[in-house]
């Protein structure tokens, strides 16, 4: 940890000898970063000044202050499961009150919410589920698309939550959120979406039919899987890597 003095206050320090009826100014002393952070913090409560919007705490004592809020205990077997179309789903519930219903974007799981659920279950009845293929839930071999997870969660509304709810969603939450409501108005309150996702795009729409002429057989087609086997060949080894992995899910989930 290298000395600095630029976090010591400026603030003059004088002492009064009364033997020789004069003024003192001692000369400014050099001491290491977290030493100066203390004696500012000293002087600031001692002096009654209110700082605003200046961070006088190093980086640790303010990632410790996050740290510190309650959040969901992990349990490596897991909380509460349910079957559904004959695979395990695995889901949360803490808290008494008005339900909430937490759905987790792509790639996450109830774990997203983990800071959220001890806060909420405080005042609502907070449910929190892994969508199929994701945390807990079961990976079913199965086409997956908008639907599975809407008819998912629908069910758990009727089969687990019995009464009226307000559905949260982040991400591809959030459009299941949507649908959700839309397909069980009955039972959805309310909706809150938290940096949505957007329509998936349609199954049944049906791609145009292009005659394939003498310039897409002998040229288009061949561009194309030379694109496809190198250029996209190599952008998969670089998104595969290990390193990149790591960096792309601490930028989508804060641990």
């Amino acid at each position: 940890m290298s000395a600095s003095c630029a976090v010591t206050p400026p603030v003059r320090t004088e002492l009064f000898s009364s033997s020789s009826k004069r003024s003192i100014f001692p000369a400014q002393i050099c001491r290491p970063r977290n030493k100066c952070e203390i004696s500012r913090r000293e002087f600031a409560i001692r002096g009654g000044i209110v700082a605003s919007g200046v961070s006088v705490m190093g980086t640790s004592s303010a990632s410790q202050s996050v740290q510190g809020s309650e959040r969901l205990a992990f349990k490596p077997e897991g909380y509460n499961f349910w079957e559904w179309r004959g695979h395990k789903i695995h889901y949360v519930v803490q808290g008494e009150g008005s339900p909430l219903v937490l759905i987790h974007g792509f790639g996450a799981s109830v774990f997203h919410w983990r800071y959220n659920i001890p806060e909420l279950a405080k005042k609502y009845k907070v449910y929190a589920l892994d969508l199929l293929g994701f945390g807990w839930s079961d990976k079913a071999l199965i086409d997956y698309d908008a639907m599975v997870w809407t008819d998912q969660v629908i069910d758990f509304m009727k089969e687990i939550v019995k009464e009226p709810a307000v559905v949260v969603g982040n991400s591809l939450g959030g459009f299941t959120a949507l649908t959700v409501a839309v397909g069980l108005p009955e039972q959805v309150t309310g909706v809150a979406l938290l940096n949505s996702a957007g329509q998936f795009a349609a199954e049944s729409r049906k791609r145009e039919e292009v005659d394939e002429t003498a310039i897409t057989k002998f040229i288009v087609k061949p561009l194309k899987e030379i694109f496809q086997r190198v250029v996209l060949g190599f952008l998969f080894w670089q998104a595969k890597q290990p390193s990149r992995i790591e960096s792309v899910l601490k930028s989508v989930m804060s641990c």
